[in-house]
């Protein structure tokens, strides 16, 4: 899924701790141009965690010369989505490393119920657990405005909204599955990049 468009805010970060007092294992969910990648690093910064979004575990593990790694490149060269099986080989590959041992913030992972699924039992294996799934909230006329002010040749209203539709389709039932899970913490993402940043360290407990 996209980040916003505003430039990354770490002004929420600034002179804070650089790790939290307890491991914060926590799940980014939100549309597309919602602003998610700004406030991973806010929170990276923040917490003292790796800010991992779906992109960078795939490069990652695509450079890594692993068998894994090999298979990753060859579908990501063949221009193929990644299926699900291997990504969640990578996801918990990545997890492994030894900078998520005490925390993480996960953006763009996971993106279907299935996949929701999947990251539980790939934690519950290593006996750990999601501590919270922070919803960023925005107004879908928001979420377009954002996307058409990047100017980018793909950014054409209809494809936006297909993204859109998409999200919902695929990704907005995880709000209800990790509200009854009793870790969804909503936050209004149309507000300033600090207040936001604010929001989410207020839902998490922490103090910056």
């Amino acid at each position: 899924m996209g980040d916003a468009a505003e430039p990354a805010g770490q002004a929420v970060a600034a002179g804070a701790p650089q790790a939290a007092l307890r491991p914060l294992r926590i799940v980014l969910l939100g549309p597309p141009n919602a602003g998610k990648g700004t406030q991973a690093a806010t929170l990276q910064a923040l917490l003292g965690v790796p800010s991992i979004s779906t992109g960078d575990m795939l490069r990652r593990e695509a450079e890594s010369g692993t068998p894994l790694g090999q298979r990753v490149r060859g579908i990501m060269e063949s221009g193929a989505l990644v299926d699900d099986g291997t990504m969640a080989d990578v996801v918990r590959e990545r997890l492994r490393q030894a900078d998520a041992a005490s925390g993480f913030v996960l953006d763009g992972y996971p993106r279907t119920l299935d996949q929701a699924e999947t990251l539980g039992c790939i934690l519950a294996s290593a006996d750990r657990r999601l501590d919270a799934v922070l919803l960023v909230t925005v107004p879908e006329a928001e979420l377009v405005r954002r996307a058409l002010a990047r100017g980018r040749s793909d950014d054409r209203e209809e494809v936006i909204r297909e993204r859109l539709r998409v999200y919902r389709e695929k990704t907005a039932p995880l709000i209800g599955y990790y509200s009854g899970l009793g870790l969804l913490r909503e936050v209004d993402g149309f507000r300033p990049i600090e207040e936001v940043g604010r929001q989410m360290v207020a839902a998490l407990g922490v103090h910056a």
